[in-house]
């Protein structure tokens, strides 16, 4: 097949590029506004790399021509920041994945694949969480868009006969981060080792998972539905407080810092402090994870500390 990736030079794009390389045909399409060509490793062959706005309606349009599947990644996600910018993730978000499926149905491509969120949750009162809850109030702009977008997929493929895998994914680690608490808190300490500044009261309790189980995830699923609409939450049978997540990072670099935290039950507006999804759905289909949080949480600390341009980039 030939994949077209948006946001395929950021962290979960560019490891699944990696996934998809070995058995298909690839076009990146990133702004590398986050994105690095660092991760692409752009001389492979079957991958074609184009720099491109997905608010271009014609360059988008023109660049998808000829593909199979579209796999949607690309997106803001300062989830923290949402409402300092109001129209960010609308604009990136929610109009951006409308100008997606209007490229789609312009070139009659059929498939594709959606990164969504685990924010469109907001504060749920069933925990953990199943895909088929009932939606409490929005409590991000980034939610509220990423759920937006969600319906337009939906509507898209009742009113034009299109296919779509929806993933709802905690947060995510691993290889190729570039943002999020663990990145945080390790350039916090890289800059000042004595101690940490913690949003929040440290309590939070988070689910993650590897961005290689995600991947996995996701291609597996892609190969066996074919519903019209398919939607999954991504996530492991577990989860973690913050402060444990601070503990793993502290204890593998050798460090004692004073811990300094913020209070209050949340870091910012929208943040949800119980995340942990039903992943029951997921898992009937043979699919499991591999990686525990906390292995999870080390090999991203592995990864920053040997590539520093990571961190030269934020």
């Amino acid at each position: 097949m030939k994949c077209f990736v948006t946001g395929g030079a950021g962290f979960i794009g560019s490891n699944l590029v990696d996934c998809l390389l070995p058995y298909h045909k690839v076009t990146v399409y990133d702004n590398f506004s986050t994105g690095l060509l660092y991760f692409l490793k752009p001389e492979r062959k079957g991958l074609t790399i184009i720099k491109g706005d997905l608010l271009d309606t014609s360059f988008l349009m023109n660049a998808m021509k000829g593909h199979d599947v579209v796999i949607h990644l690309a997106a803001n996600a300062d989830v923290r920041f949402g409402f300092n910018q109001p129209d960010k993730d609308i604009t990136q978000n929610t109009m951006a994945t409308f100008k997606v499926l209007e490229a789609m149905r312009k070139n009659k491509i059929d498939k594709i694949l959606f990164s969504s969120t685990s924010a469109i949750y907001g504060e749920p009162k069933i925990v953990p969480t199943p895909e088929d809850v009932e939606f409490p109030q929005q409590t991000s702009l980034y939610g509220a868009s990423k759920l937006a977008c969600e319906g337009l997929i939906e509507a898209y493929c009742a009113g034009y006969n299109m296919t779509s895998w929806i993933f709802r994914f905690v947060s995510i680690l691993g290889e190729r981060y570039t943002h999020g608490h663990v990145f945080d808190f390790y350039k916090q300490l890289k800059a000042h080792p004595d101690h940490l500044d913690v949003l929040g009261d440290g309590n939070q309790k988070k689910s993650y998972l590897d961005v290689q189980d995600c991947i996995s995830a996701m291609l597996d699923v892609a190969d066996e539905c074919d519903a019209p609409v398919n939607i999954f939450n991504l996530g492991t049978k577990e989860y973690c407080k913050v402060k444990d997540s601070i503990g793993w990072i502290c204890d593998y670099l050798n460090l004692q810092p004073e811990i300094r935290y913020s209070g209050g039950s949340k870091g910012w507006i929208g943040d949800n402090p119980f995340t942990y999804l039903d992943t029951d759905k997921i898992r009937s289909t043979g699919w499991k994870p591999t990686h525990t949080i906390k292995t999870s949480v080390i090999k991203t600390i592995k990864y920053l500390e040997n590539n520093p341009i990571v961190m030269e980039r934020s």
